[in-house]
């Protein structure tokens, strides 16, 4: 998995509308926001930008 640069500039989380960071080792865009940080999957290349998707931190 890896996601172009230019689209990881412009991904923020639905939730917060923090920046995203790539977590190429679980295959999730992870949240930046110190209050959020939730972790969207990344399916077939596909970001699921759905909260309802997301996993929350542990």
């Amino acid at each position: 998995m890896s996601i172009e640069p230019a689209l990881l500039e412009i991904f923020a989380c639905p939730a917060c509308h923090a920046p995203l960071r790539e977590d190429e080792a679980a295959a999730e865009l992870v949240c930046t926001g110190d209050a959020c940080g939730l972790a969207y999957p990344v399916r077939d290349g596909i970001p699921v930008l759905l909260v309802d998707e997301a996993r929350r931190p542990a």
